[in-house]
């Protein structure tokens, strides 16, 4: 007598499945190709790039999971794509970070959750595989997660610099001050901060003497003030995602909220027959 064990196998990949997710897919990718046509027909070929940029994107989550044999949860590749969306379509080429003030810190609170959802993931998998020896507890997997997190948070920001100083873009957006201190203007030479308040207007004097007024309202701070506060809604979002990770490792099994935002391994293929 023979028996045969088979295990069900891998779950058909997410858009391989009807539903929401496969829907935002859809949807968003339509709306990428019209954009990129109308980019072509415009001979906006920047916006081209851009595009063709979003669209590989789209892309990265299907291939991580078939590459790294994982499954992404719904929740978490819909908010992927939607973010991925927001910064390059919405963000770039429909200028909503001018439009909206407030559209960059909610993407990089956002980019803060989501990359603690991926850096704790990482932790739970290894904690969780035989191979390796790692069997770090609840609170240290949070640290970890959070870690990894800001340290994605502070790349991105090198990266933003390096484009403005190198290539001369803005990624560091600017901000209009109306006061401001500095030891630079200390008569004694020091390290008194002098403060300096009321400021209208800032006139640059050029090389050949001639001045421009600015006409800005205020003091134009290039770029420090948009990094720290993007550094702190990217800690905000990452502190959130540690918390929820912490109480799902010591509650395993009785979340339903954090298991939404946690890749997990698939289980591997195995076939045996006894005799």
């Amino acid at each position: 007598m023979s028996k045969r064990h088979r295990s069900p196998g891998p779950k058909p990949h997410p858009f391989e499945r009807k539903g929401l997710l496969y829907t935002v897919y859809f949807v968003l990718r339509v709306l990428v190709v019209l954009m990129l046509v109308a980019a072509v027909f415009n001979q906006n070929y920047e916006n081209v790039a851009l595009c063709v940029l979003t669209l590989v994107l789209f892309m990265l989550p299907s291939a991580f999971e078939r590459r790294l044999r994982i499954e992404l949860p719904d929740t978490l590749e819909i908010i992927i794509l939607l973010f991925i969306f927001a910064a390059e379509i919405l963000g770039e080429i429909q200028d909503y970070y001018i439009t909206f003030p407030y559209w960059d810190t909610m993407l990089h609170t956002t980019n803060g959750f989501l990359c603690a959802a991926i850096g704790f993931a990482l932790v739970d998998i290894l904690n969780r595989t035989e191979r390796v020896s790692l069997n770090l507890s609840p609170f240290y997997m949070a640290v970890v997660a959070f870690c990894f997190s800001m340290t994605v948070g502070v790349m991105w920001e090198f990266f933003e610099f390096a484009m403005d100083h190198f290539l001369h873009f803005d990624m560091q957006k600017d901000t209009i001050l109306n006061a401001f201190s500095t030891v630079n203007l200390d008569p004694n030479h020091g390290t008194a901060a002098i403060m300096v308040d009321g400021i209208q207007d800032v006139i640059l004097v050029m090389e050949d003497g001639t001045q421009r007024a600015l006409g800005l309202g205020g003091y134009l701070d290039i770029g420090l003030i948009d990094t720290m506060a993007d550094l702190f809604v990217n800690f905000i979002g990452a502190v959130i995602f540690s918390i929820i990770g912490f109480f799902y490792v010591k509650g395993r099994g009785r979340s339903r909220f954090a298991p939404r935002f946690i890749p997990q391994v698939l289980p591997e293929e195995t076939s045996s027959q006894e005799e």
